[in-house]
């Protein structure tokens, strides 16, 4: 099966450069995450500042798009969690990067949607 990054687009001039986004959106989880360990009441208040942030910092590149964050946050039991998305648009234009991210106690899933203007 083949791994995410196979289907990311190229940092090609026009197109969504998910190899960029990435890096917003690690920085966007470690700014608000950080070291901190799994904290129920912490999750609402993460979840909304790594969604705010990534956003933030996604218009701030200036580029012609339309973006969607979505933010899962799951403490570390042992239990599955799977996620999939599907979208119908532009492949030219359009893309989606998303990161897994974890620390000792918990597991942190952000998936960016960008749709060209």
């Amino acid at each position: 099966m083949p791994e995410m990054e196979d289907y990311h687009s190229s940092s090609n001039e026009g197109t969504f450069n998910s190899d960029e986004a990435d890096g917003i959106i690690k920085e966007s989880i470690e700014s608000v995450v950080g070291a901190d360990d799994y904290s129920q009441n912490q999750v609402n208040k993460w979840t909304a500042g790594i969604v705010e942030r990534c956003l933030t910092q996604l218009v701030k590149l200036g580029k012609a798009y339309k973006y969607m964050v979505t933010c899962a946050v799951m403490q570390k039991t042992g239990a599955g969690l799977h996620t999939a998305n599907s979208c119908y648009w532009d492949t030219a234009m359009d893309g989606s990067s998303t990161v897994r991210w974890e620390n000792r106690t918990m597991f942190c899933v952000v998936t960016v949607f960008a749709v060209a203007v």
